[in-house]
């Protein structure tokens, strides 16, 4: 099959090279899909030996976050391409995703042109939870980099904490959540002491909520925007997918949060004022800043400062970030113990180093720092 990739209509804003967009696939599918989806594993290998669609992708696909390989096996997920829940398996499969991809080209890429590859991670509360017992109640949460919001509800979900002997703890929930987080722990957690004493006690007392983020999505309120945290979720990860919808069902009981659409540094001091007075405000952010340059980022850890200083009673700043995002945050360790495993996010409150945790939420190391 022969494309015509002059007439693509973005070729004149892209940078890369098929060659790159092959080496990008080829490390997407050793460095990342590897260990974590089978179907991805294989679908993002044999792109990167395919001549022909790099050349498509690379000459029709701005430069950047659009060639994100993520972002594009979700939007044809998304529009319910062949092998849309599996993935191809084998030359024959791989060849019809192959024909069905370059036949809806159009639609495709109109969905990464519309789309970001920024997903919602509503058991990250569960390594947030900890933090947010032990601040004075109640609280003003503030999301930046919020996408859909579902971070914004951790008095709505219930938990579970496994700690390093196996025992499964229940933490505090909702007893109406139709959700339930599972985090193995393991240091030692805010609080003092170790193993379950540490675990909090209550839940956190949320009078107000809101957010950030240059395109938000309403999973509450659009299917579409449903649909595609659903897509972006990896093939094999079935566990994710059914938590991220009861997460949307239990976010369904609570009062919906302000959320702004716009630039997460210009947008954050008009919404922190709408803060009420009297409850301690929180900004908090999740793998959002790497989107930023580090001079923005520098910026934006400026601003936090500022507000918080100048905020009556004051607040606190939670990041959980990537290390190398905000580097003079420092932690001893940040990848987990096997080699294979996902590199781990850096887990702060107010600058400090606190913790280790699963991209995911799925565990949380707490450092002696979180003692303190």
């Amino acid at each position: 099959m022969v494309v015509n990739v002059a007439n693509t209509g973005n070729a004149g804003n892209t940078v890369s090279t098929p060659q790159e967009m092959a080496v990008r696939y080829w490390e997407f599918s050793r460095q990342q899909a590897r260990g974590r989806s089978d179907a991805h594993e294989e679908l993002s290998a044999r792109i990167s030996h395919d001549d022909e669609l790099c050349e498509l992708l690379a000459a029709s696909l701005p430069a950047g976050h659009k060639q994100q390989p993520d972002l594009l096996l979700a939007a044809v997920r998304q529009l319910d391409g062949p092998h849309a829940e599996w993935g191809p398996r084998g030359a024959a499969a791989y060849g019809r995703w192959r024909e069905w991809t370059i036949r809806h080209w159009d639609e495709v890429r109109a969905v990464i042109m519309r789309r970001s590859a920024r997903t919602d991670e509503p058991a990250r509360c569960a390594t947030l939870l900890p933090l947010l017992a032990r601040m004075p109640q109640p609280l003003a949460l503030l999301e930046v980099g919020t996408s859909a919001g579902l971070c914004l509800y951790p008095d709505r979900y219930r938990y579970q904490y496994v700690q390093e002997d196996g025992r499964a703890v229940d933490g505090p929930g909702a007893a109406d959540s139709p959700v339930t987080f599972t985090c193995r722990a393991s240091g030692f957690a805010p609080g003092g002491g170790g193993g379950a004493a540490a675990l909090p006690g209550t839940l956190p007392e949320v009078v107000w909520r809101g957010g950030i983020d240059p395109a938000p999505l309403d999973p509450l309120g659009e299917a579409d925007d449903l649909r595609w945290l659903r897509a972006l979720v990896w093939p094999g990860d079935e566990a994710r997918t059914a938590q991220l919808s009861a997460a949307v069902e239990a976010a369904r009981t609570a009062p919906r949060p302000t959320v702004v659409r716009g630039d997460l540094l210009d947008e954050l001091p008009a919404l922190a004022a709408q803060a009420p007075p009297g409850a301690t405000l929180v900004v908090f952010h999740s793998a959002a800043l790497n989107h930023l340059p580090p001079a923005r980022r520098e910026e934006f850890a400026r601003l936090v400062r500022s507000l918080l200083a100048e905020r009556d009673g004051g607040g606190h700043w939670i990041s959980q970030e990537h290390h190398s995002v905000l580097p003079w945050i420092t932690a001893p360790e940040h990848r987990s113990p096997g080699a294979a495993d996902t590199p781990l996010l850096t887990l702060a409150l107010d600058e400090r180093p606190v913790a280790l945790t699963d991209p995911h939420g799925r565990s949380v190391h707490w450092l002696p720092s979180a003692l303190s």
